[in-house]
């Protein structure tokens, strides 16, 4: 009886490695160490152990390089969406039931690996179906997936990597909240009602203030009536040359225009307009009626010239246009 013992004990430690070197084996070796850290980071020969068949398991593996070195921008802007799919699904299948690893492979680890791939850009994600048990395929290739359309979220890859999988349970993507956008809009929200209730005293009299406001919609009529979202469209030059050696500030017909040509417009929209309100607002103020004479004599004489200037701009435009004010 004591033999049988002793040959049991002997027995126990070449059971273990045994179990190791099995499939089952090797998938909680990886769950254990996925239960730690998910996903579970990889070197080539851990690479190794947990892509070679046979395997009663799906592993899906990160092939990336998000060292500064390597210059890899769109593998450090994916990564943090890849360790979220990673710990979303240990987070949910902490028993194993779906028989799912994910794992994450730097080049900066895995130099082997990537050259016996030939792999020539990264990030690229390789999940590899069981071979053995439910839902094992005979293709033990991996179903490879490449970036072509620039990052992507864990919400955007997850349902790719759930189509290849067998059926089963699949825990659902867990995005941790975020305390520190909380703590931070918080805190700006606060500084501004801070700020605002400070500066009322001194904001209130500007935000109230009537001339304020007509300047600012002035501003806003004489640019846009003058074609600025025009040239923003059409991407318009701001002059061309008028083979003479010079430049043309002005150029025919109502589907071309030219940049200066819009700041000239607005310009004459400008004086005309504040001629207008000097001629209805200033002058009648006046003490003097001869100020008040020589004034609107000056002011006539400016609404005059500039109309007379505007009216040439429509000529130059159109070269049907019928009218014109002297001296243009």
């Amino acid at each position: 009886m004591r033999l049988v013992s002793v040959l049991t004990l002997a027995l126990l430690p070449l059971n273990a490695l045994a179990a190791k070197k099995t499939p089952g084996g090797k998938f909680w070796n990886f769950q254990s160490k996925a239960l730690q850290s998910s996903p579970v980071k990889l070197n080539d020969a851990s690479y190794e152990e947990l892509t070679t068949a046979p395997r009663d398991y799906s592993a899906v593996v990160l092939l990336t390089a998000v060292e500064a070195r390597f210059g890899c921008q769109l593998c450090r802007e994916f990564q943090p969406e890849w360790d979220i799919v990673g710990k979303s699904w240990t987070r949910g299948d902490r028993q194993g039931a779906t028989r799912t690893l994910f794992g994450t492979l730097d080049f900066a680890d895995g130099k082997n690996t990537f050259q016996k791939l030939m792999l020539q850009t990264a990030p690229i994600i390789l999940l590899f179906p069981p071979t053995t048990g439910q839902g094992a395929k005979a293709d033990a290739q991996p179903i490879r997936y490449d970036f072509t359309t620039g990052p992507r979220t864990a919400e955007q890859i997850y349902p790719w990597i759930t189509r290849h999988l067998p059926e089963g349970p699949q825990p659902p993507i867990y995005r941790s909240f975020n305390y520190t956008r909380l703590i931070a809009g918080t805190t700006i929200l606060l500084g501004v009602i801070s700020f605002l209730s400070i500066a009322a005293p001194y904001l209130l009299p500007l935000i109230q203030n009537r001339n304020l406001w007509a300047a600012i919609s002035l501003i806003i009529i004489l640019l846009f009536t003058s074609g600025h979202m025009f040239n923003h469209i059409r991407n318009v030059p701001y002059v061309t040359p008028d083979g003479k050696g010079g430049v043309q500030y002005f150029i025919g017909g109502f589907s071309n225009q030219l940049g200066l040509e819009t700041q000239i417009v607005a310009a004459i929209y400008g004086v005309l307009s504040f001629a207008t309100i000097a001629l209805a607002l200033r002058v009648p103020r006046m003490t003097s009626s001869s100020q008040q004479q020589v004034m609107v004599f000056v002011w006539g004489a400016v609404m005059f010239g500039m109309y007379g200037f505007l009216m040439r701009v429509f000529k130059i435009k159109n070269g049907g246009y019928p009218f014109r004010l002297p001296p243009f």
